[in-house]
């Protein structure tokens, strides 16, 4: 978040969530999940499994993209037309399954943030979107190639483009609220959403503008997802015990587990926030963003890219290493990252190891590719705004490996404590790094 040396640089602040994931259709449900501890993996229902070798993944269940808003929003003014919904019945079929999930976060956080009560003051050129897609409109890929094999090209809907383009997201946002500040789509693997939320940031901070809304998407539960994963041996084959299957830092972790979802911030300048009386969850205090130049899936040795990113974090939050009170870790269940990355963890932090909390919330929601920084970032904000951090689950036999790293990853159950800042972490393929800081206000 660079700014010219002539001008402070702006604060910024979450004033809105919004999250549609594997443990509920809404940010509140999903953070009642994640302190309980719960599960959000089982059996796939999306494709027949009988001849994949992986039959599990943290699926959206009851998800209605027409579902209703609580109540109405206009983000036209009050003159304007009203959103009653994410998506109309028409709306709906121009677009993919992770652009569904997307704008239903995306409205859930406007709707959070109040902002919509003030849209008649706010210029709409002053609020952005960035919100990214690790890999895009994947079922839809796949099931239009099989269309069109079966029946020609004639069977090709004229929205398929639309159903697969990374950026339509925040395309299809910035139409829904009237939002005409940038608009971009980070694609950076499973960094995805850290990047989105870290650059939006930036542009708050410069002076850009004054809002943005950002965070990630992701729906890739397809047999070719499942299958190049399952092929490279990066997932878990504990088909028989769907909940016990993502178990970071465990002895027996076997490998991540897909899922599927949206998390999505509203992000403010501070002053602005408070003039209008926002409820403020926390505030972004640092970006750190870096590459590990060694590996396309492997992370370099001593997790050098990642600390570099954890350090880059803290130095443009101003904060040391001491003040932190938790890592939200990107921890994906692999035998090899989580160790890796606990390492670089208990490298930055070996000052204040005894008193640090490191949560490894894929542990309940699997791995969401593109809007997983989102997802670690959503834990690290809600345990510095409510003093809970959420647990570590199926952390059963502590890996001899993690175990030596002297570091108390919460395992079991969610532990009530003040947290004054937060890190999250997200890493992703091609060797590329996020790491975000929050603290309270």
């Amino acid at each position: 978040m660079s700014h010219p040396a002539s001008q402070p640089r702006r604060r910024v602040v979450l004033t809105g969530i919004g999250a549609v994931t594997p443990l509920g259709l809404s940010a509140p449900a999903t953070w009642a999940g994640l302190v309980a501890g719960q599960s959000g993996i089982g059996l796939i229902t999306r494709f027949d499994t009988a001849v994949c070798p992986v039959k599990i993944a943290g699926e959206v269940r009851g998800f209605d993209p027409l579902r209703p808003l609580p109540a109405p929003l206009h983000p036209r003014g009050p003159g304007g037309e009203a959103l009653n919904a994410a998506f109309t019945g028409k709306d709906a079929k121009k677009f993919g399954r992770f652009t569904h999930l997307g704008c239903a976060a995306a409205v859930e956080a406007y709707a959070d943030s109040g902002l919509d009560a003030h849209r008649a003051s706010i210029a709409p050129e002053r609020i952005g979107v960035n919100l990214g897609v690790g890999l895009g409109g994947l079922p839809e890929i796949e099931a239009t190639h099989e269309l069109w094999q079966k029946e020609g090209f004639r069977k090709i809907s004229p929205f398929f483009i639309f159903q697969i383009a990374p950026n339509l997201l925040a395309g299809q946002v910035s139409l829904l609220l009237d939002l005409r500040g940038p608009n971009m789509a980070v694609a950076s693997a499973c960094a995805t959403s850290g990047h989105s939320v870290g650059e939006a940031a930036a542009a708050i901070a410069r002076g850009d503008v004054d809002a943005m809304v950002a965070g990630g998407a992701e729906s890739t539960i397809t047999p070719l997802a499942i299958g190049a994963f399952a092929q490279m041996r990066a997932l878990s084959r504990r088909n028989d015990a769907p909940a016990l299957a993502s178990r970071p830092y465990d002895n027996a972790r076997d490998g991540f587990v897909l899922s599927e979802g949206a998390v999505v911030f509203i992000l403010e300048e501070y002053e602005h926030a408070r003039r209008r009386g926002a409820r403020i969850y926390a505030e972004l205090r640092g970006y750190g963003a870096t590459a590990d130049a060694h590996h396309l899936s492997s992370l370099a040795p001593d997790a050098e890219g990642s600390q570099r990113s954890m350090r880059a974090a803290l130095a443009h939050a101003g904060l040391q290493p001491g003040e932190v009170d938790l890592v939200s870790a990107h921890a994906t269940s692999t035998p090899g990252g989580d160790s890796e990355e606990g390492a670089a963890i208990a490298h930055v932090f070996a000052g204040n190891k005894a008193a640090l909390q490191v949560t490894a919330v894929k542990s309940m929601t699997g791995h969401l590719l593109g809007a997983a920084g989102a997802m670690g970032a959503f834990a690290a904000v809600m345990a510095i705004r409510e003093g809970v951090v959420p647990p570590t689950i199926n952390l059963e036999n502590v890996d001899p490996a993690c175990a030596a790293l002297g570091l108390n990853f919460t395992p079991g159950q969610a532990v009530h404590r003040p947290v004054r800042a937060a890190l999250a972490n997200c890493f992703g393929f091609g060797g590329t790094n996020a790491s975000l800081v929050f603290s309270q206000v």
